[in-house]
């Protein structure tokens, strides 16, 4: 409010002054030029009816001439000044048209309205710094969960296409840029219902600013940031970054984790996956053999250096040998596109194949090239551009990596399923019986769909029946849960994937476990059976039919039938 009124009044200020001197000469002329009354005795205006007139006069008005008929004198002035004040007022009138379309007026106008609607929320929310592939994604994610979210970006075109995107929830967006302190403070950085803050930008120093001025004005707050530089993650944890997303790393732990276990590998994509795809089928990448990774940056190196851990020496290849940390092992000067190249790094031999370079165009060549020169080869292809995944499609890749789904999915878990991040951490740890046991129990219960995931809360908000039910000593049991409310004999279609009570987490609890308040427990299967589960939460009757198997009466009019009706029949 300060900024626009301090950009009212300095480009206003000569207008305002004009008008002022022009009204002022007017209405001292007045007073000076003699007039007449009705009985011809000589007469001075007073300054009140002088200003009175001028008002009028110079708006156009014309109410007439008053108190008295004019000299001609005072005509003649008034002439002069009318004339004068209606040149002045065309002017001012400009000057305020001008300043209406001024941009940096209208941005002032803008935040302003940005930060009020910010301070009128009444829901939780998060801000998301960056609406790129990545935010846009993420919002999405967040918003199709009833999560409110506001958004900062210094693209105005990206901000205009969110007035175009069907969300289930309005996100405020400002054009700004998320590096100054201030337009973070009026997307809500200090208000009470502020959940945490996402940094999301292209520019590893923008996400670092972020980073540092949001734990600055507000400690307790959760801060993730995407980062692609191990020395800005280092920047960032070193004073207390809760969350740091490199899509590069994750990304080779991925493929890490689908070389040693493929069945923990398709169990994550399952629950953790995009969720607008299809159920994929398990991939086998090659343990052992020749592998060619084309392109040696960020995404090569990571790649590179987890092959290495699982006991793979592969060939880079690169155009240009003069490469940052150059690799161990063998390093091949060419893009990978030409066949040349590749058989000069062994393809003809090859068991698998990483196109990533930061040009997809490139990478597509690497592949239909090196398709021809092999057939069996396993195929891991980078894809920096959305817009491009039916290319990608098409060509067949085995494992295709998008940094921005990986980061926006990533945290999606954090923030939308918490419960699920610390799920799949721990099922890390498992052997791949395990997961390959828990993929087919997903698979037989969900009928080639794409799992659906969700936590609950024993608590009054999330579940006000059970908890009501618990608190009068009532027994609840896992397995009453997944009971249908409308047949208690029917079974939903979830799995139970774990509880947490009081900070100890249980995976896959079996199902008569005793349920007490403040559990946290996560469920996987058809979204039908989260929305059937809700009734059994939240609807005192529903939960007394899963319970005992009665359908008891609602209204007072079916209660009081009842009970005659019993009476009678012990009568």
């Amino acid at each position: 409010m300060d900024n626009i009124v301090f950009l009212a009044f300095r480009r206003m200020r000569r207008p305002l002054l004009i008008l002022v001197v022009t009204h002022a000469v007017a209405t001292l002329g007045l007073t000076l030029i003699p007039g007449q009354d009705d009985a011809g005795n000589l007469w001075y205006m007073d300054f009140f009816h002088a200003f009175y007139f001028v008002s009028f006069m110079s708006t156009t008005i014309g109410f007439g001439e008053i108190p008295y008929a004019f000299t001609d004198g005072q005509r003649l002035w008034v002439t002069f000044s009318l004339y004068a004040s209606v040149v002045v007022w065309f002017y001012a009138i400009g000057k305020l048209l001008a300043l209406v379309q001024e941009r940096t007026f209208r941005q002032a106008l803008i935040e302003r309205r940005f930060a009020r609607r910010v301070r009128a929320q009444l829901k939780p929310f998060y801000i998301v710094c960056g609406y790129g592939e990545t935010g846009s994604a993420l919002i999405r994610s967040l918003t199709d969960r009833h999560q409110d979210v506001v958004t900062i970006d210094n693209d105005q075109e990206r901000i205009d296409s969110l007035e175009l995107e069907n969300l289930r929830q309005f996100v405020p967006a400002l054009c700004a840029d998320a590096r100054r302190p201030q337009h973070l403070i009026d997307a809500g950085l200090k208000h009470p219902l502020c959940q945490g803050v996402v940094a999301l930008t292209n520019v590893n120093k923008a996400n670092l600013k972020v980073a540092i001025t949001s734990k600055l004005l507000h400690p307790r707050i959760k801060v993730i940031c995407r980062a692609d530089s191990h020395d800005v993650e280092a920047n960032m944890r070193s004073f207390g970054t809760d969350y740091i997303v490199n899509p590069f790393d994750t990304f080779a732990l991925h493929l890490a984790t689908a070389l040693q276990a493929p069945g923990l590998y398709l169990l994550q994509e399952w629950l953790a996956g995009n969720r607008d795809l299809s159920l994929r089928e398990p991939v086998y990448p090659p343990k052992r053999g020749h592998w060619i990774v084309c392109g040696y940056g960020r995404f090569g190196r990571a790649v590179y250096q987890r092959l290495k851990e699982e006991g793979i020496d592969p060939v880079v290849v690169d155009v240009s040998k003069r490469v940052n940390s150059p690799p161990d092992g063998v390093l091949i000067e060419g893009r990978g596109t030409e066949a040349v190249t590749l058989e000069e790094a062994g393809i003809g031999k090859a068991v698998g194949l990483v196109a990533g370079t930061d040009d997809d165009a490139n990478n597509l060549s690497i592949i239909m090239t090196a398709r021809e020169l092999t057939s069996n080869l396993f195929v891991v292809a980078r894809q920096s551009n959305l817009d491009n995944t039916q290319i990608f499609d098409a060509v067949g890749a085995d494992i295709i990596m998008h940094p921005s789904s990986i980061i926006a999915n990533r945290i999606r878990v954090m923030l939308g399923t918490p419960l699920l991040h610390d799920f799949i951490g721990l099922a890390m740890y498992q052997d791949e019986a395990w997961a390959c046991d828990l993929v087919k129990r997903i698979a037989l219960l969900v009928d080639n769909e794409r799992p659906e995931v969700w936590e609950l809360h024993i608590d009054s908000d999330s579940a006000l029946a059970v908890s009501g039910a618990l608190a009068h000593g009532r027994v609840v049991h896992l397995s009453d849960l997944t009971r249908d409310p409308r047949d208690r004999e029917r079974v939903l279609p979830t799995i139970p994937l774990m509880i947490i009570r009081h900070g100890a987490r249980m995976m896959l609890p079996p199902l008569d476990t005793h349920l007490k308040v403040t559990d946290r427990v996560l469920f996987c299967g058809k979204r039908s059976a989260a929305d059937r589960m809700g009734w059994t939460l939240q609807n005192y009757y529903a939960l007394d039919y899963v319970l005992t198997g009665e359908n008891k009466p609602r209204s007072w009019f079916w209660r009081s039938l009842k009970l005659n009706r019993t009476n009678s029949a012990e009568s």
